[in-house]
């Protein structure tokens, strides 16, 4: 089914009012970028019907291997499908990336800190395949958006994830991620995080040490879903540890208008695809 624009405008706003579930449907129905392609559809990075991944690569050939982004969508921790964001990996390969985006086993089928363990082993199994599809293990690139986002700070600032493999993470990009949300608070949270023995260390602003990656974290003012000041404490302790950081905050748009605003018929909303665009090459250099 094709929508034009203004339709595709008016389902948005009925269909993400507040959570992250409808983006499927809201894939299904928007139009994708040119000049990208599935290039690998449901790898496997191992063996739970979870663990599998998609790969978007630009459309035309490239004699240099291209920077790898890896995106992590959101869902609360409890839902979401790679096939839900499609949008996103044909929008940032029609931008000249290759991109990751991997399922990976959610609650309540695991508990904290399972997932950020099958995100690790997607992005290991990433760089390890890398050369297959065109990409550089090297320049590497965790995104994410609200769970998401979390996810990609995690990996990127906490070495207890990707260990050697994290030298390669060249930058982190957040949409409207929560990195510093004590005490637990809510029954989604609460059931994400349960056992946790030191709820301190579940925070991603309590991982940042000097030397970890350039960021771009991206909020939209009227998000009620997380807090911008989630990305306001984190960009501060980064700069305080001397990473660099764009903080980007959009007028008018809420907590999944941000990822939504990637695809091409709501860029007028708010340029996050451009900013992502401007980093990712900065820092892939």
């Amino acid at each position: 089914m094709k929508l034009g624009k203004g339709r595709i405008a008016g389902a948005v706003l009925g269909l993400l009012v507040s959570a992250c579930s409808p983006l499927k449907v809201f894939n299904g129905i928007v139009p994708k970028d040119g000049g990208a392609r599935l290039a690998l559809r449901d790898a496997s990075f191992g063996p739970d019907p979870r663990q599998r991944l998609d790969i978007y690569v630009p459309g035309a050939p490239s004699a240099q291997a291209r920077p790898i982004i890896v995106f992590f969508y959101g869902g609360s921790w409890n839902s979401g499908t790679k096939s839900g964001y499609s949008f996103v990996g044909r929008a940032l390969a029609s931008r000249g990336f290759v991109v990751a985006i991997p399922d990976y086993r959610l609650v309540p089928q695991v508990r904290y800190p399972t997932f950020l363990e099958d995100n690790a082993s997607a992005v290991r199994w990433v760089r390890t395949h890398s050369q297959e599809f065109g990409g550089d293990a090297d320049r590497l690139i965790l995104a994410g958006h609200s769970a998401g986002a979390y996810n990609a700070a995690m990996l990127a600032l906490d070495p207890r994830w990707l260990g050697e493999d994290r030298k390669a993470v060249r930058g982190l990009i957040g949409l409207a991620g929560p990195y510093d949300f004590l005490p637990f608070d809510g029954p989604v949270v609460q059931k994400t995080f349960e056992g946790v023995g030191d709820p301190v260390d579940t925070q991603p602003v309590h991982h940042v040490r000097a030397g970890d990656p350039s960021a771009f974290l991206a909020t939209g003012d009227k998000d009620d879903t997380v807090r911008p000041a989630n990305s306001d404490a984190l960009a501060a302790k980064l700069r305080a540890a001397g990473s660099a950081v764009d903080r980007r905050r959009y007028p008018d748009i809420g907590h999944a208008g941000l990822v939504t605003a990637i695809a091409r018929p709501l860029r007028g909303r708010a340029a996050v695809l451009d900013d992502m665009t401007v980093f990712a090459e900065r820092v892939t250099r």
